[in-house]
């Protein structure tokens, strides 16, 4: 279904920049003969026919299945470095603060995505493409931010907290931070 849903996001996308960027230059150089040439007829066509195909491909898997619980979107680059979002290790005693560890990343979904997230956001449900955006967004951060303890010689990393912000349009910039400690034996 999601393969037939991005065919539908493609044949939008592709339509629409036909129609727009060649069809109405030639409107405009031809504008006295009104017969309309079979490649801005299937523009349009694959315009409309994206956007029905996308509707109905969300519309059944919807109906399907309410909610699907999926695995995480990857593991962490070096288990050898542990992330806590306390100040403190049970059990374990900070022997030295490294300081300020940081991973930070800008992710976007391209426009086909972009319009199946807006038919859901119209019909009801969850936005799929954004959480999937999102969640590899959290785990490329997190991975950089491991990889930057990991070149300070951490055991830990205390205090981790995740920051995000729209950058613009479906861009969304994540920042994942925390101090990398040094643990006691």
């Amino acid at each position: 279904m999601k393969v037939i849903r991005h065919i539908g996001s493609l044949a939008f996308v592709l339509g629409l920049f036909v129609a727009v960027f060649v069809g109405v230059p030639w409107a405009l150089i031809v504008s006295q003969d009104p017969v309309v040439p079979w490649w801005l007829r299937i523009a349009v066509f694959c315009l409309l026919g994206g956007i029905l195909l996308v509707l109905i491909t969300v519309a059944l898997e919807q109906k399907t299945s309410k909610t699907s619980a999926k695995a995480p979107l990857g593991a962490e680059s070096d288990r050898s470095v542990l992330l806590l979002n306390s100040t403190t290790v049970p059990g374990r005693e900070i022997t030295e603060i490294l300081g300020l560890v940081q991973g930070h990343t800008v992710f976007a979904i391209w426009l086909g995505k972009d319009l199946s997230a807006l038919v859901r956001l119209i019909l009801g449900g969850e936005l799929t493409e954004y959480t999937e955006m999102m969640g590899s967004a959290r785990v490329t951060a997190t991975n950089r931010m491991i990889a930057q303890a990991a070149e300070m010689g951490a055991d830990a990393i205390i205090n981790v907290r995740y920051m995000t912000t729209s950058v613009v349009g479906s861009a969304a910039e994540l920042l994942a931070y925390g101090t990398a400690v040094k643990l006691s034996k």
